[in-house]
């Protein structure tokens, strides 16, 4: 059983996040973006637990599943802020629980060290190490994974309160780690780099329901039957994960180096020719993560456990490109409903629609173009910084047709 999943998103009760966000818009956009499995997001919070209660039903095997079937885990995101080794850390985890009894143990856990109902990504001052013993001591099912883990201010390797390894943060707990985030400004070839020796997971951390949001990172379980179990099985040891899907770095908000209100990036080699320095205000560059990696780069072998990846940005992404208008544009909106009609899901399209069956169901040439050259990775785009994403630009080909 082929299951794509997003397992890592938010409720409309964290902040920067649609006020639209739904369990039923989650389902409907899910479907449309082809993805099997969700995360219920922000299980914690108390607003939001009710509504988790009154759609979701609870199976046997610790799945949650709406009136039509669709499937949720529990899920949610705690962020972490404190200090080790006289430096000030911030860390973003994605926590996934077995079933009810364990998510409700979870959310008291929280309520002893501060409140749950002011946002649903909520901040404590625990560290790593005490937060990981104190789960796990719950149940040993619960799972923790290090979210968007080279971004600079809350990644777990992240230039600005990382740590350079998986053991210097999670000391006798790294035991207790066995998969991390990539992130949209990091891919799996990246991260091989840094020779940890973990799986390596991709979700989209959405803060909406919107298909050029949801599913945009996803992991792709090849399991018997969807199961909590053989999810978490799947993560800790490789068996029945069969890859992810990302958005190529570039693309993401921190893969260069620069500083956004300078309106200014800057590629690694670049950054060190200005010795980290801004040229416009003067002050230290927001390092990215390409910069990142290569700090703590150990290898440049591909482990014997690496699993396939793909890297594609959405298919709003590619209308919008082909149209020439903003992403948010009515245009792409109508244009990307009257195309996903025609198929099964977005997946279907990005990942395995021949050029001949797209003509064929009447999607323009140079769209199709885009989309298979969106597959093959073949897009250039300009590089994202300091929490700009990263610009797609037309192949001079076509744009010359254009």
């Amino acid at each position: 059983m082929e299951i794509i999943a997003d397992l890592h998103i938010h409720s409309r009760h964290s902040r920067a996040t649609s006020k639209n966000l739904s369990i039923e818009n989650l389902e409907k956009y899910a479907k449309i973006k082809g993805i099997h499995l969700l995360g219920t997001g922000d299980f914690q919070h108390p607003v939001y637990r009710k509504e988790i209660d009154e759609f979701l039903t609870e199976d046997s095997e610790g799945i949650l599943r709406t009136k039509s079937n669709f499937p949720f885990v529990w899920q949610t995101e705690i962020s972490l802020m404190y200090s080790q080794n006289q430096k000030g850390r911030a860390v973003h985890l994605v926590v996934l629980s077995p079933n009810k009894e364990t998510s409700d143990k979870i959310t008291d856990y929280l309520k002893s060290k501060g409140r749950v109902d002011y946002d649903g990504r909520p901040i404590f001052g625990i560290s790593a190490v005490e937060f990981t013993k104190n789960l796990k001591a719950i149940s040993e099912e619960i799972e923790i994974i290090p979210a968007h883990c080279m971004t600079p201010f809350f990644g777990i390797f992240g230039s600005k309160s990382g740590f350079s390894s998986l053991k210097e943060c999670f000391q006798d707990q790294a035991d207790k780690i066995y998969a991390v985030e990539s992130g949209m400004s990091a891919d799996p070839k990246m991260l091989w780099k840094l020779n940890e020796q973990i799986n390596i997971v991709s979700f989209s951390d959405a803060h909406s329901f919107w298909p050029w949001r949801l599913g945009r990172e996803a992991t792709v379980f090849d399991i018997p039957e969807l199961t909590y179990s053989n999810i978490i099985k799947a993560i800790r040891e490789g068996i029945g994960l069969k890859g992810t899907i990302e958005t190529p770095p570039s693309y993401g908000k921190y893969h260069y180096d620069g500083h956004r209100k300078c309106n200014f990036s800057s590629s690694p080699e670049q950054t060190k020719k200005l010795n980290g320095i801004c040229p416009v205000c003067k002050k230290p560059l927001t390092i990215g993560v390409d910069y990142r990696v290569e700090q703590l780069a150990k290898t440049l072998n591909k482990p014997e456990s690496a699993k396939e990846f793909y890297e594609l940005v959405p298919l709003h992404e590619i209308i919008s490109l082909y149209l020439s208008v903003s992403l948010s544009s009515k245009k792409v909106s109508a244009l990307y409903d009257e195309i996903i009609k025609k198929f099964p899901n977005e997946f279907q399209i990005l990942l395995h629609s021949e050029k001949e069956e797209l003509l064929q169901k009447e999607i323009p040439e140079q769209l199709a173009e885009l989309i298979l050259l969106n597959r093959k990775n073949k897009l250039e785009l300009i590089p994202g910084y300091d929490g700009e994403y990263g610009q797609i630009l037309l192949p001079k080909k076509q744009a010359t047709l254009f």
